[in-house]
């Protein structure tokens, strides 16, 4: 390991250790993307359900830990806080006020593990999404005639 310069000891101490990928730990709560199992947006966090899909990656991922995003009200919060006691999974809670994520929750790794598919989606979604049928503006048109 290189001997730090007089300059770099003066950066650090004036504006903190450098970070890694600091937009990225902003964004993921603290983390790297590449450490991430499960990521569910601050929305899905707030829906009355909790995503059977992430207890499910609780438990294949014991060693895990689950990070809450803070600026969201606690009562979001205490079913997956409640969820990572259950399956005796770390958790934290992460409050950064000075930069807004998307992000309600990520179940990560402290180490690199690279899954290429990490944001959640609740199965019965994905089945009930159907392609929208355009209608033709001559359509609704003599739609919109029929009700006068």
């Amino acid at each position: 390991m290189s001997k730090k310069s007089v300059d770099d000891i003066l950066q650090e101490g004036i504006y903190g250790k450098k970070e890694i990928k600091p937009e990225e730990r902003r964004r993921f709560l603290g983390t790297l993307r590449e450490r991430i199992v499960a990521v569910l947006l601050q929305g899905q966090v707030r829906e009355k359900e909790v995503y059977p899909e992430l207890i499910e990656l609780m438990k294949k991922h014991p060693q895990a830990k689950l990070y809450l995003n803070g600026t969201l009200d606690i009562t979001y919060l205490k079913k997956y806080i409640a969820a990572a006691e259950k399956n005796k999974l770390g958790y934290t809670v992460v409050v950064n006020k000075n930069h807004h994520t998307d992000i309600g929750l990520v179940l990560a790794y402290d180490h690199a593990i690279d899954k290429e598919e990490i944001f959640l989606v609740r199965q019965q979604k994905k089945q009930k999404l159907k392609p929208v049928k355009k209608k033709s503006k001559l359509a609704s048109l003599f739609k919109w005639l029929k009700r006068k």
